[in-house]
């Protein structure tokens, strides 16, 4: 009976994976929307302690959240588009510079004999610089003759704040549904093993969330105090990398030191980045993630970027999604059971009265005497 059991649910499991390999291209969406409402769950929740009706309390939350999404796209969208035009730009000074100044450096300072490579490199960019405005056509084209492929996709973004608000507005009714299907015998263990998973994954979702917008903030301020143009752009692309730890440090100040050399030529420039990005480091170590996240999600560092790498391998973007959250489920899930078998006969399944020899009680026999 216990065979015939795990035979079904090892094949739940499987096809259920199986479905969102399938589903996976239009997933996205949902999974969004579930994560919108779940974040703005509890907020609509203290609404209706104060006596607001669900569905009002929902709308409140939902233009919140629009008006703040809204506000991001008119502020920052613009900035970055301006950072990212003005990066391009400079890319011809920046070989000119490269071929010129630090290649001569490197081949003096190290002994190298580094020469005709860069100048391979500008060629080819002044050549096919003018080319630009024939790129842009190719893939406006390209768009145009796959409509149905652009319609579908901003009919997913016009699906996400749909499907958020109707799952924020019905979200406890789905939570008691799917409470009712567990059998009683299990539900107990079910409960506790949902309200902890609730307590790791709001940690996570919430807290992580937080970091990286204010890592993001921090970089941009920092970069920009320092003087360097593309601040903005780099902040915000290590802040949204610091999803996997370290990764959003790596990525930003590699970017910075580069864009700082192409700014302003000197190899002083890189101290100031190298200041923001050790400060921002210090900040998220003893400030951000123990005030934000916290200790509850238990996942280490090498876990998580294997989560993240497994995820994007298996299930694509959908899974980079999909990969924090299922690990600190599963997390939850292994401490349970580890608990479970160390107060199992498994474990300790030695008689009362054996005692059990360690290395600290443990005596070397005497040697006999010849």
């Amino acid at each position: 009976m216990t065979s015939n059991k795990n035979i079904f649910w090892l094949s739940v499991f499987l096809v259920t994976g199986w479905l969102i390999y399938l589903l996976s291209p239009v997933l996205m969406p949902f999974l969004i929307g579930a994560t919108l409402a779940y974040m703005g769950d509890p907020l609509v929740d203290r609404l209706e302690r104060l006596k607001l009706p669900r569905t009002l309390a929902v709308v409140i939350v939902f233009l919140i959240t629009l008006f703040i999404v809204i506000g991001f796209f008119i502020v920052v969208i613009p900035a970055i588009s301006s950072q990212i035009q003005d990066s391009i730009e400079r890319i011809p000074v920046a070989v000119k510079w490269l071929n010129e100044t630090a290649i001569p450096w490197l081949n003096t300072q190290l002994n190298l004999n580094i020469s005709d490579t860069t100048t391979d490199i500008q060629s080819w960019v002044q050549t096919h610089w003018k080319d630009t405005s024939m790129i842009v056509t190719t893939i406006l084209s390209s768009i145009s003759s796959s409509s149905l492929a652009l319609v579908a996709w901003i009919g997913n973004l016009l699906l996400i704040p749909v499907v958020t608000f109707y799952l924020l507005r019905d979200w406890d009714i789905l939570v008691r549904y799917i409470g009712d299907l567990i059998p009683r015998k299990q539900a107990e263990v079910v409960f506790t093993l949902a309200q902890d998973a609730n307590d790791v994954l709001g940690a996570f979702v919430r807290g992580q969330l937080l970091v990286m917008l204010s890592l993001a903030i921090i970089y941009s301020l920092g970069l920009y105090i320092s003087g360097l143009q593309v601040a903005l752009l780099i902040g915000f692309i290590a802040g949204a990398a610091s999803i996997v730890p370290y990764l959003g440090f790596a990525v930003g100040i590699i970017a910075a030191i580069i864009a700082a050399l192409i700014q302003f030529h000197t190899m002083g420039s890189v101290i100031s980045v190298v200041v923001v990005f050790a400060v921002g480091q210090a900040l998220e170590g003893m400030v951000l993630t123990p005030l934000l996240v916290g200790d509850k999600i238990g996942l280490h560092p090498v876990t998580v970027i294997f989560a993240v790498l497994a995820g994007g391998q298996l299930f694509g973007f959908v899974g980079v999604l999909l990969a924090l959250p299922v690990a600190a489920v599963l997390a939850v899930i292994i401490r349970h059971f580890h608990q479970k078998y160390r107060n199992s006969q498994y474990y300790d399944n030695a008689p009362p009265q054996q005692k059990i020899v360690t290395a600290q009680n443990a005596q070397v026999p005497k040697k006999r005497e010849k």
